[in-house]
């Protein structure tokens, strides 16, 4: 399965946004949410995201591709944060079993790194 059909797949199970997402680049991972952040620890990995203030855990899925040895790990947003408190972030946990990695696995991060 190739990312874009990951992010259709997850966007048709998210549901239908009213408004259109933030502005992100063009090519092949456009589609995958903008990272402020990675941070990694002994329970998960945390990924701080761009948030209007109603961001949540359950607004995202991921997609994990093992190949030849190598992990690449993939962040989408399945639901819009349609909330207007203002430009902000948010943290967003994923635990190591969730993520169906050993805490030790090297991961190769697909998506793309904003800047502030």
């Amino acid at each position: 399965m190739n990312r874009r059909c990951f992010v259709l797949a997850a966007l048709a199970l998210g549901g239908c946004a009213t408004i259109p997402p933030p502005a992100v680049a063009p090519g092949p991972l456009g589609e995958l949410e903008p990272l402020y952040a990675v941070e990694t620890g002994r329970e998960g990995l945390t990924i701080r995201v761009a948030s209007g203030g109603c961001t949540a855990r359950p607004d995202f899925t991921f997609y994990v591709d093992r190949r030849a040895g190598a992990v690449s790990l993939a962040f989408a947003r399945k639901h819009v944060d349609v909330c207007k408190t203002g430009p902000g972030q948010a943290e967003v946990a994923f635990t190591w079993a969730e993520l169906g990695l050993a805490q030790r696995t090297s991961v190769f991060l697909l998506n793309p790194v904003a800047s502030r």
